[in-house]
């Protein structure tokens, strides 16, 4: 009997460690899948876009920071903090990318992504700020921000959707906003990625030539090409009046993708002054057995078929 429980329990080790593996291996397919749609591109030669840093290394660090990001979510949900991580920059510039990497392994009752669409006629017609404030954190959340705020000070402007006055009293009123929620208890951390008009044309060129990533082009996505320049100048604009002591902008260089990912996140979690949470130890109860339960039979055909 004392075999057999010692061959269970390896057998069940040996299962365990075989699915934490596969646990990775999206992430594994997601670099892959960059590295393929590089080489679509071959005429780009020495383009960085295959990063220049190792994969051991970067997928070592990532999966260490990615620990250290499951101990910063128990210590915001144990002692109640509240947190606001705002991701701007231009489009492909690598947020969707980051913000990933940051929530693949949290829980999403602690940690959510809000990614607002365009604004609707209703909200049009509100306090600018409005439809941003109902998804701010309670205690013991973290919210990431896919996009925020600062749509009126960059897509907005650029594209017309706004007054210029518009323009001018969301200048006057955000330092103030931000200054309020940062009172409240909210920790506002604000990131802003950096890329090169020519890595935006590479990375759209990419896009444009994988069936899977079409869908990431949008008409305004071709426009900001076209209106490089007067994004550029929104985006400086935008950072000389909105970098405010209470919640400073963080420029984040997103060329390499691999290294704005890892600069990203150690970044982010040295923001915050969290140790790990120390949790009972968790002991799997024993099954229950009833000898009078019969397990029915599920007809054959409510099976998905077995095509692999």
């Amino acid at each position: 009997m004392g075999d057999d429980c010692e061959d269970g329990a390896r057998a069940m080790a040996s299962r365990i460690r075989a699915e934490v593996l596969d646990s990775f291996d999206e992430e594994l397919e997601e670099e892959i899948d960059d590295e393929r749609l590089a080489r679509l591109l071959d005429h780009f030669s020495g383009h960085p876009e295959i990063s220049s840093l190792s994969r051991a290394v970067y997928f070592k660090e990532l999966f260490r920071l990615q620990r250290e990001l499951v101990k910063l979510q128990d210590w915001v949900a144990a002692k109640g903090q509240k947190a606001v991580v705002i991701f701007e920059g231009r489009d492909a510039a690598g947020k969707g990318g980051v913000i990933k990497r940051i929530t693949q392994r949290l829980n999403p009752r602690v940690c959510r992504v809000v990614a607002l669409s365009a604004p609707s006629e209703r909200e049009k017609g509100q306090w600018y700020f409005q439809r941003y404030v109902p998804h701010l954190p309670a205690r013991g959340e973290i919210v990431l921000f896919d996009r925020s705020w600062y749509n009126r000070a960059g897509v907005e402007r650029v594209m017309g959707f706004c007054s210029e006055d518009e323009v001018e009293e969301f200048f006057r009123s955000v330092p103030e906003f931000e200054r309020m929620l940062v009172r409240s208890g909210i920790a506002l951390i604000k990131y802003w990625f950096s890329i090169t008009d020519s890595e935006q044309h590479f990375r759209f060129e990419m896009r444009i030539r994988d069936p899977l990533k079409q869908w990431k082009l949008s008409p305004m996505d071709l426009q900001s090409r076209v209106r490089w320049e007067a994004y550029t100048k929104a985006k400086e604009d935008m950072l000389e009046r909105t970098h405010i002591a209470e919640a400073p902008w963080w420029v984040v260089e997103a060329v390499d993708k691999k290294r704005a990912r890892l600069n990203c996140i150690a970044h982010l979690l040295a923001r915050f002054p969290y140790n790990e949470i120390e949790h009972p130890e968790v002991v799997l109860p024993a099954r229950e057995h009833n000898p009078d339960y019969i397990r029915e039979p599920i007809p054959r055909d409510m099976y998905v078929p077995k095509l692999y």
